[in-house]
């Protein structure tokens, strides 16, 4: 076929099924190519081995051929100090699959997601930047089409197609990642987000990735009865093993070939592979569609709305979750009211820990929070021993939860399993690096930001997890974030609390304040937050500690007045000196704040609780029994 001939992507789809080629990164690997470099560097360094994986599908059956440019954006290539040759590789990608394949094949240009579904801090503007120096790169090579593939977030997706439509009207297929959730991962219903693309644009909708043919037949049907076609589907061939040291699929050409009927049944017009599948399974698809005729039935799609509100889909709780004791945020409102750091030990010892519990709960602390890990310093899970405080005493617990002990398995776990614990009060935080720990050696996660972790805790409230699958249940998380007032820049800190209030935060807790001048002046300057505040008081307990605290410790900025008074104090003397200032900060922070965050330094629980007391008989609370004062 001449390819002045060849009719549009869009028009060929009208008449019959076109198959896809396979993958290219595990088909690489596969054939010996080692993993942990650019596959798409090979464009320029080993361009034969490119162009044969592409004449090897092509001449398996595949007629819509990618170019090997999934991972060629600015932010992927940049790993590989690549950054600058973003135009180079996406050209050759587009000039390589012509070169390699007949003329009757369409060459369409792969563009993957900048975030790859990630929680990452690259912004929008960088997003929107990487994806337009790709995509031009691509057209400017003429291929027939882009392939918008792998996309999580409906957001950067829609961004993707309309820096295309703004350029050219070629063919645009848009295909996200799925795993039978039924919503993109932020949290917008399949049948909706598809509804949207096609009305801005897009020639093809469909699935790729994530997902055996299994998972995605299951997604197609979910929204076939809403969404015109055509479809396309490009699965993975099963799940991946470890096998003998190399990774495996087990998915054959044959299962292939028998879920490609069902494909077509559904209104998939472009059916090829992702990863993991091979040449074999394309010929497998092209001979089981040979004789296949598309349906010509033109019967509209139901024209039910997917409105934003998601009632479609919209999870619903099996069960009712009982009425809770009024949180921190419906006493402070009331009433002072105070949280007090006491954290799990250090060692598998607890009788201490428990009895600094009872306490504390006995002298009316609103709740005990327990940070995770402070300082990297391996400690008895916080989850386990928030348990034990709420079971075996019936004392509220309070739970950090840091971003850089987990990634996000292990934060959507950890998160669900406080949910079923009945925990329900948290603080999302960053989390010190592990170097400065007591195992330095430790890796730092940091799948996601403290901004990340407060709107997915509040996304698992709306009974949608991490992925976008549905939950059965919805969490009922009062999320709070952590706030440094001591920083050079106050306004722009405040800007951050803005921010943070706009991501779902709902209170605040601070570093400990050690200066009276200090409280006027961040209550003035955050007077218009208009969620609570508890305002960080901790008491000293030597002047070395001091000293460690306001050299050593980030965040935490003690004033010289203190540090004089502290001065060669120790023992007793220290920590009655420490308390008699922190009641001094006390006295100034409740003018301002109802809500007041005590921190026991090391293990003298005591102290919190003589200041706790102290509160209450400032506030004129008068309905909790007395303790002994602190020694």
């Amino acid at each position: 076929m001449n390819p002045d001939e060849k009719l549009d992507l869009r028009d060929a789809l009208k008449q019959r099924i076109i198959i896809g080629d396979g993958a290219m990164g595990t088909y690489l690997y596969q054939l010996g190519h080692p993993i942990g470099v650019s596959y798409e560097e090979f464009n320029l360094l080993k361009p034969a081995n490119i162009m044969e994986v592409h004449r090897l599908y092509y001449e398996a059956g595949a007629r819509l051929i990618e170019t090997n440019t999934f991972s060629a954006n600015r932010e992927k290539l940049s790993r590989y100090g690549l950054e600058n040759d973003v135009v180079a590789i996406n050209q050759a990608g587009v000039r390589l699959a012509r070169q390699a394949v007949g003329a009757d094949a369409y060459v369409v240009g792969a563009v993957g997601s900048v975030r790859s579904g990630r929680q990452t801090n690259i912004t929008t503007v960088q997003v929107d930047y990487d994806l337009q120096q790709q995509i031009e790169a691509l057209l400017s090579a003429e291929a027939d089409g882009i392939l918008l593939e792998t996309f999580s977030d409906f957001s950067e997706i829609k961004s993707a197609l309309a820096i295309i439509r703004k350029i050219s009207d070629v063919p645009v297929i848009c295909q996200f990642a799925t795993e039978d959730s039924g919503l993109t991962r932020d949290g917008i219903p399949f049948v909706e987000a598809f509804q949207q693309l096609q009305a801005n644009g897009a020639s093809v909708v469909g699935f790729n990735c994530h997902s055996g043919p299994n998972g995605i037949l299951r997604a197609l049907e979910k929204i076939t009865p809403f969404v015109n076609g055509p479809y396309s589907v490009f699965s993975n061939a099963g799940l991946p093993g470890y096998v003998d040291g190399r990774y495996m699929y087990r998915a054959t050409p044959q299962y292939f070939a028998e879920t490609a009927l069902q494909f077509a049944d559904l209104g998939a017009r472009i059916i090829g592979g992702c990863c993991g599948t091979t040449p074999e399974h394309v010929a497998a698809m092209a001979k089981a569609l040979e004789l296949y005729i598309p349906s010509t039935d033109t019967t509209p799609k139901s024209q039910v709305i997917v409105i934003n509100e998601h009632k479609v889909v919209e999870a619903k709780p099996e069960v009712e979750l009982p009425v809770a004791e009024p949180s921190i945020l419906e006493l402070v409102k009331k009433r002072h009211t105070v949280i007090v750091e006491w954290d799990s030990p250090r060692d598998l010892a607890i009788e201490k820990f428990m009895k600094g519990s009872q306490a504390l709960k006995d002298v009316g602390a609103d709740a005990i929070t327990l940070a995770d890990n402070s300082l990297a310093q391996t400690r008895i899970s916080n989850m386990s021993m928030g348990h034990l405080i709420k079971d075996r005493i019936g004392a509220r617990p309070l739970l950090h939860v840091a971003c850089r002990d987990r990634n996000l398995i292990g934060t959507q776990s950890h998160l669900m399993g406080l949910h079923a614990l009945g925990i329900n009060h948290i603080l999302a935080i960053t989390g010190d690096p592990a170097r400065v720990g007591d195992l330095p050696g430790s890796s730092s996660v940091y799948d996601l930001t403290s901004f990340d972790l407060i709107r997915m805790t509040k996304q698992l409230n709306e009974g949608i997890a991490f992925s976008g699958k549905l939950l059965k249940q919805k969490s009922n998380f009062i999320v709070g974030a952590a706030f440094d007032p001591n920083i050079k820049h106050l306004d722009k800190g405040i800007q951050r609390m803005e921010k943070k209030v706009a991501a779902g935060a709902d209170y605040f807790m601070t570093q400990p304040i050690f200066d009276v001048t200090q409280i006027e002046k961040f209550y003035l300057a955050s007077k218009h937050i208009d969620i609570p505040i508890f305002l960080g008081i901790m008491p000293l307990v030597s002047g070395r500690n001091a000293e460690f605290l306001h050299n050593e410790v980030p965040g935490i900025r003690i004033s010289d007045d203190i540090r004089k008074r502290m001065a060669g104090l120790e023992g007793e003397a220290g920590r009655r000196m420490g308390v008699i200032i922190a009641k001094e900060l006390v006295d100034a922070a409740m003018q301002y704040f109802n809500g007041i965050y005590l921190m026991t330094t090391m293990t003298f629980y005591e102290m919190t609780v003589e200041l706790t007391q102290y509160i209450w008989k400032k506030s004129n609370r008068v309905d909790l029994p007395l303790y002994p004062p602190a020694k």
